[in-house]
This record gives structure tokens, C-alpha cells and sequence, in this order.
């Protein structure tokens, strides 16, 4: 039957071979490979446009044209893609395969250049231009050498791969065509794409001869040296083999005479250290079976380092180590009050607390999120907390982080795994209850390496922490003991799943009088003591102190007064260290001398109330801030100009503002037709700061109303609230940050929604004495108090 079937094949061929081949034919881009002439080989066909070509090649006349595509990933390769030149195809049998691919059996015919493309659309049919390869006239000497070099060097090739055999060497010495020799032997290469495709392209039988005795020589070269690699392999391995069986026997030699055996030493020490850490169950079994395991492998072995690594973080967690809590709410109490000025609220929470967990040890507490402006406390109320129990304290900074493996920690499968930071700050504090600090959780990114925030929730949800799984561990580790604070500087961009999670308890700042009081209790003894100064030898006047905190930083926080006060000191330092005598004292007098020239003039930004400029209040991660708003009327068409890098909020608080203002005009005295020549330019500095958010509305309306009635805008008046079509006047967030940037800012009076009133309950009275706060209902009850001398359109129309 078989030999039926060859001869079956062979009459094919033969009569196939006899056929015209047509000037147009299907073209089937190939990957891989390159065909030779006279190179019989099966192909399987799976993309659609390929396995259509085969189809109308079949149709026909059995012709096909192969052509090798330049970029191997590419599905589905354009014209450009494919080389010009490639071989004319028999497909001699075809078979379709249950999985829809096709299987066909081609023999290389001619060699063909592609001239045009004549369709590309169900499949890729060509017209070609067969390239007639120049004849051989006479074989002299040099051509019979070159034949017998290449037929030398691929045998040698072959006995180094150990593919040689009889009927291959009688099969070389029967060719006698250079041309055929060197499309064998190309075919029997394991060339480049590039190599191959060169070889194909070269018509010149003497040429293409000698191209492969050159790549002959190169790969004899390389086979030799592979085939010298893998004895020297086999030789290392037999050479570890031998070493394991002598130190196999040295063991037992010294087993036997009673002498120390280094690696029974260290399996004996690591199963005392598994009994005193107090392990949990699971992780105790874990811990026997990868010393089990440790126990029976080569000492030279790569893993051995893995699991001995593994097994020193099993043993040195504290899975059962825990400090002792010692809650004395008077003392608790009395800490804050010391290192913490004001705060009366956060301190009367923490309090609370701790109160219940003296009551009731074994709670569940909640996360408690400081959130706030930089410098106003937040770490340093974790420390306290931690102080106040008696625990150990931990803090990381979560910044930044991308990569899940930080909280979760590595896979063992990866070089140099550890665990996430969490455990391994546990096992850095020794104990399984610290109180542990996570700053700037609202910094955490996200990429291709996970989601950080969402790796959190396990950890931090007191319903499920008690069984934290560690990729790095694969075990649970019990983190219900652990008391989590998380800080941010806002809450906007932490994850609403996390975010549930939490107590959120805000810090809002500090006002002058504040700063003064902690700057003198605190900061300035401080920074006295670290700069290596003496009480006696410096002294601040409070003048000088004011005049730091009001001119030389505008902050919610404490930070940048602390590196003034600082700078102060090491000044003073310097001038001691140059053999100057004290004492110095710092006054309003000589401040520059110390601090140079003020950066902050807050009085000054608005000299003299303006038209078409608004006071507006803003609230940032850094605290609250003055934002002024700047209208102007120019000619134009009617159109609205907003700049200032506003967001998507603020540009429609603007177009709300816009069509309040041009619905009322009449009630303002301003003539319904005025925008026919006019285009309004709405302006928020400082343009470099991107802004959004909707409070800035009423102070956009009235910096519009004001441009179009010609009247000044009060300038010691501020404002802040979501405006409507209607024109009332919705309610903001932020409240107490905005009063307190206010305050700073030197505004004396607020214009705040109505409904934002029950927020005043948290400002403090020291703020509301040097703050007018004016609540209202609508646009009319903010235009009566913003501008001066304009008349709202009820008073309007109740004098009509």
C-alpha cells in the first residue's frame, strides 16, 4: 500500500511539473521558512486568506506562489510586509483537518519576483515574473572543488548532530548541479530568515554555491563548539554526581566515628528555633515539611539557599509575640495635651478610643484616616497613640507605591522574594500588635503589577485581617492585633472600597495664634536645642514671631515655620561659632538680617476694591487658599473666554454664571442687547495651577455682574458657593479650611451658603471673632453685600 502510494506521488509530480505555470496566481504568505526549488515539504494553513489561496490553487491548477512575510508576529501582513521574491509551488495532496486548519504537501518549482498585486482582499492573488536561473555551460575545477567542499562540510555538520547516514552522502554525490546542491544544502541549514531569503534571491547557480560553502564553514564552526558545551555539561554533571556520593559517604564515615556533621547541626537548629517561635498550626506544618525537604537536598543545590531563606522568615515572624497594653487615659490625656496644641476634637476621638479598647481589648476597631494638610500633626498623633498604650510604633510610607507585591509580597517562584512591607515591619518591631502607621495612602498608584489599594483591603478590614494571606508565606498571619492609622492629604482619590473602611478624622489646621503658641512652646525650643543652642543665648520677640508666621509662610500646616525658626537658629549658630557674644534677640527690627525679604504680603494682594474682580475661596491638599476671579468685557460676538488651566466643573460653573447673568440683566440695569457686541473673558490666576470644583460659582457671577454694571467689587469681602440657573446658592465642602485661608489671606468677611451654617459649629471662636460669616439663600442676597451701590433685581421690582 505504501509503495502504491509513493508511486502515486511520483506520477503526480512528474506530469504536474510538465505544466505552463500561469502568469497570475495565489499568493500565500509563509513564516518561518523560505522554499527552495525542488524542496518537497508539508505545510499546515490555519489563517483564513492563506487557506483560501489553497483553495483556489486547488480549483485550478495546483499552482501557488510562497512567500515569506518580514515580520514573523504579524497576523495578517500587508503588501510591504512580504518579500518580493519567493517560490512557485505544486501542491501536490490536501488534506482538511477537523479544527478547520488544511494540510497540504508542496514541492518547490521555480523561483518568481512578485510584479503587481492583484488582489488582497479574500486572499493574496499576484502576477509574477518566474526568474529563469543561469545556466551552468561548464563544471571546470573550480566548481567541482567548490561542490566537494560544501558536500565535506555538510557531512560534518550532520555527524556533529548525529544525523548522518549512508543514503545521505550517496544522495549529495548524486547531484551534480550547483545550482540544486545549494538549494539542498540552504534547505538543510538552520539559517536566519535574512540568510535564506538572500540565498533565494541569488539566480547565479556559482554564486549561491559559494554564499552556502561560506555559510557551511560558520556553521561547522558553531556545531563544533555546541557540540563541545554539551560534553563539558555531561562531564559537570558526572563530576557533581561523584562529589554528592563522596560527601554521601564522608557523612556516614563521620557518623560513624561520632564526629560534627555540619548539615545534621543545621537541621537540629532550625527544629529548636520552629518549637520556641510559637508558630501557628498551619505555618508549623509548613515549616517541618520544608525542613523535611532542606534535610534531603544537595548541599550545592540553587534551592537550598530558597528554602533556608524561607524557613529564617517562618521562625523570626512573631506569630505569637505580643507587647502588653498599659492604657491610662490621664496620662493618655495628659501626653497629647503636651506634644499636641489645639486638636481639642481629633484628641477628644483618640481619647475615646482608647477607651474603649481598655473596656474591651479584644474590639474590632476601626481604621482611624488622619486627613489633612502637610504639617499639621497627623504622624506625630500615631506616635502618641502608641506612646499612650505602651506599644511599639511602625510606620511606612505608601507614596508612590504601584507594584501589589509591596503589600502582598513576591511569589517564592522569583530570585530574591521577600514578603510585603507589612510583615516585614512586624517582624523588624518584633511584636504582633504595634500600632502601625500608613502615610500617604492617598498616593498610592496602580499598573500593570496590580492594584496596592485593593491588596490593602484584606489587611485592613478587621473581618478579614485575622487571616492576611502573604504570597510570599502562602500562610495566614493573624493581623487583628495590629491597630492600622492611615494618613492623607485628601480623600478624593483613595477608593471608595477603602475608603469604606475607614474613620476618616480631619485636620484641618492651625490659625496665627495657634502657630505663635506652638512655635513658642515647641517648635523654637526645638530647634534651639538640635541647632546647639542655649535658652539664654536666643530669644524671639512676639512681634518677630507674627511677622515669620504672616509674611514668611502662608501654610495650613507647621513645616515651613519650623525651617524659618530653624534658620533663625543656625544663623545665630554660626555667628557664635565666629566668636560673636550674646545674647541675640530676634525683633521685628532686624528679622531680615535673619530671613531676608518677606515672600508673603496677604493684605496687599488687593489694595483697593476693583471692578470685575471677586474674591473666591479654594480648597487644596495643602489647606485652604484666596482665589481671586477676573472678568472683562471686550468686543466681540457674545462669546464666553475661560482661562486660568480651570477644570470641566469650573468652565460649567462659569457658563452657569454666564447665563445667570445675561437672564438677569435687566434687573441690573445693564440693556438686554449688550452681549450682541461684547464677548466676556473669564480669568482665574494663577494660570500654571490646574483648578476645578464647583464653590466658585457665586464668585464667578459676581465678577461677571460686576464688569457689566461698572461697580467695584467689595475687596475685603470673600465668597464661596455653587451657583444654578436659578441663581441660589448651593452648598460647598472644606469650610474650616477655606476660613482659616481666608483669615490668612486678611478677609474679614465670608459669604457662605445657607445651608453650609451647621459647619460653623466646628470653626472656633478665635476664628469667628476676626470672621464675619454671612449665610445666604441666592445670587440677589450675594450681589447686595459683594458690590457696592447695586440694587438687586428684587428691590427692583418690588419699587416697580
Amino acid at each position: 500500500m505504501a509503495e502504491t502510494d509513493q508511486d502515486d506521488l511520483m506520477s503526480i509530480i512528474e506530469n504536474e511539473s510538465c505544466e505552463k505555470i500561469p502568469d497570475t496566481l495565489p499568493m500565500m504568505p509563509v513564516r518561518d521558512i523560505v522554499i527552495f526549488t525542488d524542496m518537497l515539504l508539508p505545510l499546515f494553513v490555519g489563517r483564513e486568506k492563506s487557506v483560501r489561496a489553497v483553495e483556489e490553487s486547488v480549483k485550478k491548477d495546483n499552482f501557488l506562489l510562497l512567500a515569506t512575510q518580514k515580520n514573523l508576529s504579524s497576523e495578517n501582513p500587508k503588501a510591504n510586509e512580504i518579500y518580493k521574491f519567493g517560490t512557485v509551488a505544486q501542491i501536490l495532496r490536501m488534506l482538511k483537518l477537523p479544527d478547520g486548519r488544511v494540510k497540504v504537501l508542496v514541492r518547490g518549482v521555480a523561483r518568481a519576483r512578485i510584479v503587481k498585486y492583484m488582489g488582497s482582499k479574500s486572499f493574496y492573488r499576484v502576477k509574477i515574473e518566474t526568474i529563469s536561473e543561469e545556466p551552468v555551460k561548464k563544471i571546470n575545477l573550480k566548481i567541482e572543488a567548490l561542490m566537494r567542499n560544501v558536500r565535506d562540510y555538510l557531512e560534518k555538520i550532520l555527524a556533529l548532530r548525529g544525523e548522518l547516514s549512508d543514503n545521505v552522502g550517496s544522495m549529495l554525490e548524486n547531484i551534480i548541479d550547483p545550482g540544486k546542491l545549494a538549494d539542498l544544502v540552504a534547505s538543510s541549514l538552520r539559517l536566519k530568515i535574512e540568510e535564506s531569503q538572500t540565498l533565494l534571491e541569488l539566480t547565479d547557480p556559482v554564486k549561491r554555491l559559494t554564499k552556502v560553502n561560506d555559510l557551511l564553514s560558520r556553521e561547522v564552526k558553531l556545531s563544533a563548539i555546541q557540540a563541545k558545551i554539551q560534553s563539558d555539561v555531561g562531564d559537570e554533571i558526572s563530576k557533581s554526581q561523584r562529589n554528592y556520593f563522596l560527601r554521601e559517604q564522608a557523612r556516614a564515615i563521620h557518623k560513624e566515628l561520632g564526629e560534627h556533621d555540619e548539615k545534621a547541626e543545621e537541621v537540629k537548629d532550625y527544629k529548636k528555633k520552629i518549637k520556641n517561635a510559637m508558630l501557628s498550626k498551619e505555618a508549623e506544618n509548613e515549616a517541618v515539611k520544608q525542613l523535611k525537604r532542606l534535610g534531603q537536598m544537595h548541599p550545592d543545590s540553587a534551592e537550598v539557599s530558597i528554602v533556608r531563606t524561607y524557613l529564617d522568615w517562618l521562625v523570626e515572624l512573631p506569630w505569637s509575640k505580643a507587647s502588653k497594653d498599659l492604657i491610662n487615659i490621664k496620662i493618655a490625656k495628659k501626653a497629647l495635651n503636651k506634644d499636641h496644641y489645639a486638636l481639642d476634637k481629633v484628641k477628644d476621638r483618640i481619647l475615646e478610643y482608647l477607651s474603649v479598647r481598655k473596656l474591651n481589648p479584644k474590639m474590632k476597631g476601626p481604621i482611624l484616616c488622619f486627613t489633612g494638610p502637610p504639617g499639621v500633626g497627623k504622624t506625630s498623633l500615631g506616635r502618641a497613640i502608641a506612646g499612650a498604650m505602651k506599644r511599639k510604633f511602625v510606620r511606612i510610607s505608601l507614596g508612590g507605591i504601584r507594584d501589589e507585591a509591596e503589600i502582598r509580597g513576591h511569589r517564592r517562584t522569583y530570585i530574591g522574594s521577600l514578603p510585603g512591607r507589612i510583615l516585614q515591619s512586624l517582624k523588624q518591631c518584633g511584636v504582633n500588635n504595634p500600632v502601625f502607621m500608613m502615610d500617604e495612602i492617598d498616593k498610592i498608584g496602580s499598573d500593570f503589577r496590580g492594584d496596592p489599594s485593593s491588596a490593602l483591603l484584606e489587611a485592613l478590614d478587621p473581618e478579614q485581617n485575622f487571616t492576611f494571606s502573604d504570597h510570599y508565606l502562602n500562610l495566614p498571619f493573624d493581623l487583628s492585633n495590629v491597630i492600622f492609622i492611615l494618613t492623607a492629604n485628601l480623600t478624593d482619590t483613595i477608593p471608595s472600597a477603602l475608603l469604606d473602611r475607614m474613620e476618616v478624622i480631619r485636620l484641618s489646621g492651625y490659625t496665627e495664634e495657634e502657630k505663635k503658641i506652638i512655635a513658642e512652646t515647641y517648635l523654637f525650643p526645638r530647634q534651639i536645642k538640635e541647632n546647639g543652642l542655649k535658652i539664654k543665648t536666643i530669644s524671639i520677640s512676639q512681634g518677630a514671631l507674627l511677622q515669620v508666621i504672616t509674611e514668611y509662610t502662608s501654610e495650613a500646616g507647621l513645616r515651613n515655620l519650623e525651617r524659618k525658626l530653624g534658620s533663625i537658629c543656625r544663623k545665630v549658630a554660626r555667628k557664635i561659632a565666629e566668636g560673636e557674644e550674646g545674647p541675640f534677640k530676634i525683633t521685628k527690627n532686624n528679622l531680615q538680617k535673619f530671613l531676608g525679604v518677606p515672600k508673603y504680603f496677604p493684605e496687599m494682594d488687593q489694595e483697593n476694591s476693583q471692578i470685575g474682580l471677586s474674591t473666591g475661596l479654594a480648597w487644596t491638599q495643602v489647606g485652604g487658599e484666596v482665589l481671586y476671579v477676573e472678568a472683562s468685557l471686550i468686543k466681540g460676538k457674545g462669546e464666553l473666554i475661560i482661562t486660568g488651566q480651570l477644570g470641566e466643573i469650573m468652565q460649567e460653573s462659569a457658563r452657569a454664571a454666564m447665563s445667570y447673568a445675561r437672564t438677569h440683566l435687566a434687573s441690573f440695569g445693564v440693556k438686554e442687547n449688550v452681549f450682541e457686541n461684547l464677548d466676556v473673558h473669564i480669568h482665574v490666576p494663577a494660570g500654571a495651577i490646574p483648578k476645578d470644583g464647583p464653590s466658585a460659582g457665586i464668585a464667578m457671577a459676581t465678577a461677571l455682574i460686576s464688569a457689566l454694571t461698572n461697580k467695584p467689587v467689595n475687596k475685603d469681602v470673600a465668597m464661596t458657593g455653587e451657583i444654578t440657573l436659578r441663581g441660589r446658592v448651593l452648598p460647598i465642602g472644606g469650610l474650616k479650611e477655606k476660613a482659616l485661608g481666608a483669615l490668612r489671606g486678611g478677609i474679614r468677611t465670608i459669604i457662605i451658603p445657607e445651608k453650609n451654617k451647621m459647619d460653623l459649629a466646628e470653626i472656633t471662636m478665635n476664628v469667628k471673632r476676626k470672621i464675619k460669616f454671612v449665610p445666604v439663600k441666592n445670587m440677589d442676597e450675594v450681589l447686595a453685600i459683594a458690590i457696592e451701590g447695586l440694587k438687586s433685581g428684587k428691590t427692583r421690582r418690588k419699587k416697580g
